[in-house]
């Protein structure tokens, strides 16, 4: 290890916030959690030991892979780079994030303060698309067009990739969250129980990412709105794959807009060799199958698609010669 610190890379969530270390591979995998005391805002815990009770409350300061809430984010950062560092306290690591696309200077900037708070002495900044196709195993640096679907807590990233950097994006506010949330509305119309997200994202999971078979249910859990009591009920996987139509949908719609804005070589391209799903909303059930009928292209699931970009992160982080040869920013 060199005596300045690791070669790091932090790949931050709006769910979660993975970091890869050189030679290590992705060494910490904890949710984007601050736990602060609601009467004086002081914060008490992170991430996974971010257990809220009484008096306590759980913010999420990361949304699309920005800083929605710089000081706690920073701290956050901070915090999970000491504990990697736990036994070198003065190590000064080089620091890897992605970039969204469409980024302003001011996110930029933002960005730029978490790597200072972390005490790094220098910052790389990757295109999210691009890091994400790296840790899915696409082949970047040729000319072909590939594409990349990211399906985050928040927010869709659409991301058409060509000789190592991105041709056209596209984004919207739609994610894991939203289709978390459906299928809560869903449950609480049809048999009256309440979900909070995590139990909805429960579900979601249970459900599994296959389209067949058609009629196979999962339990779902929940607190009955009249009695307040558990109770449970069994709930159709198609019904959930209706749930979740309108969020989809928004997806399929960005993912049209950002081959319509491709090149028409590039088009004929992603025909041939399709995209590929990654982040947590990439489980869905059903979702590829929409893609393709959506898209008229084959659609795949990356074989990790939560550590994809994180583990795109980490091929810089591994060779810093990619530097050179793909798109990337110093700071």
């Amino acid at each position: 290890m060199s005596v300045l610190g690791l070669d790091v890379a932090v790949d931050l969530g709006a769910a979660r916030t993975r970091i890869y270390v050189k030679r290590r591979g992705i060494v910490l995998d904890e949710p984007s959690a601050v736990v602060r005391d609601a009467m004086t805002g002081k914060v008490v815990e992170y991430g996974a030991e971010a257990h809220p009770d009484g008096g306590h409350e759980t913010c999420w300061p990361v949304n699309a892979g920005l800083p929605a809430d710089g000081e706690l984010t920073r701290r956050l950062v901070r915090h999970f780079l000491r504990r990697v560092h736990r036994r070198r306290p003065f190590a000064r690591p080089r620091l890897v994030m992605a970039l969204p696309e469409g980024a302003t200077p001011i996110d930029r900037a933002a960005l730029r303060d978490v790597a200072y708070e972390a005490e790094a002495r220098t910052l790389l900044l990757v295109p999210h698309g691009l890091a994400a196709a790296l840790g899915a195993g696409l082949p970047v640096k040729d000319g072909a067009g590939r594409m990349v679907i990211d399906i985050g807590r928040d927010t869709a990233r659409v991301a058409v990739l060509s000789h190592g950097a991105v041709v056209a994006a596209g984004t919207v506010p739609v994610g894991g969250r939203a289709m978390n949330l459906a299928i809560a509305r869903l449950v609480e119309r049809e048999h009256g129980l309440l979900l909070d997200e995590a139990a909805a994202e429960d579900v979601k999971r249970r459900a599994g990412t296959d389209w067949k078979p058609l009629h196979r249910h999962v339990i779902v859990r929940g607190r009955d709105a009249g009695t307040g009591r558990e109770r449970a009920v069994t709930l159709p996987v198609q019904l959930i794959y209706e749930a979740t139509r309108q969020p989809i949908e928004t997806v399929v719609r960005a993912a049209v807009g950002t081959v319509e804005r491709c090149p028409p070589e590039l088009v004929a391209d992603l025909g041939e060799r399709g995209a590929v799903l990654v982040g947590g909303g990439a489980l869905l059930r059903g979702l590829g199958r929409r893609l393709r009928a959506a898209l008229c292209m084959p659609v795949r699931r990356a074989e990790q698609p939560l550590e994809s970009v994180a583990l795109g992160l980490g091929r810089y982080v591994e060779d810093l010669s990619l530097v050179r040869r793909l798109k990337a920013t110093v700071h």
